[in-house]
């Protein structure tokens, strides 16, 4: 039998303004515009989920499973002064695309209490973010253990009513990664291994309100 348990909280928290879940509404990127992926990035006072899955894809099948992006983590937030924007670091601990040579991180512009642009800091992009109703708060990070109190390596994050659930994957990444390259790229190098690879499942819910 298995029981949730507590990640390690942070020890500096994620100020309240950006507690919740976020919806991508507008993504815009020198190659173009794209209100169609489902994103979704639930933050708490530390950790961090964020699941997107593109419009068409079939999360069911190993070739949509191949395009899903998802990964959990910390959260730093450095507060702007002078008039500069705060700028936020998301810290993945586990993702379902292979590494990025960049970090990950924007600078965050509030427009409204429940909307928020950000910019990228490594990188030419700009996203709108709009809280949902219902996600501030309470909020958990848990990883899940058995009955001898070791990890499965499951987790979950809750935000109000919504939860993300994050069962990653058991394999390696291959020794012959190369930079930046995506999860679709490897399993086609690797099919072989692409069984263990694809086997991650990430799932966000909502309890009706």
């Amino acid at each position: 039998m298995t029981h949730w348990i507590d990640l390690p909280a942070t020890d500096e928290p994620v100020p309240a303004a950006y507690r919740g879940v976020w919806q991508r509404t507008l993504l815009e990127t020198p190659e173009g515009r794209d209100t169609t992926t489902r994103v979704h990035w639930l933050q708490t006072e530390g950790w961090h989920a964020d699941l997107r899955v593109p419009a068409g894809v079939d999360p069911a099948t190993p070739t949509g499973r191949a395009q899903l992006q998802g990964f959990c983590g910390l959260t730093r937030i450095t507060l702007g002064s002078g008039g500069q924007p705060d700028v936020c670091t998301w810290h993945r601990r586990w993702d379902v695309q292979p590494p990025r040579s960049t970090p990950d991180a924007g600078y965050m512009v509030f427009e409204a209490t429940d909307r928020v642009i950000e910019t990228g800091v490594h990188g030419r992009y700009l996203e709108v973010w709009e809280r949902l109703p219902g996600s501030t708060g309470p909020y958990a990070a848990q990883t899940e253990v058995d009955a001898q109190g070791l990890p499965t390596g499951a987790m979950r994050f809750m935000a109000g009513r919504y939860t993300l659930t994050v069962r990653p994957r058991g394999a390696a990444w291959p020794a012959d990664l190369r930079p930046d390259e995506t999860l679709a790229e490897l399993v086609q190098r690797h099919p072989d291994a692409a069984p263990g690879l694809l086997d991650f499942e990430l799932v966000f819910s909502e309890t009706p309100a």
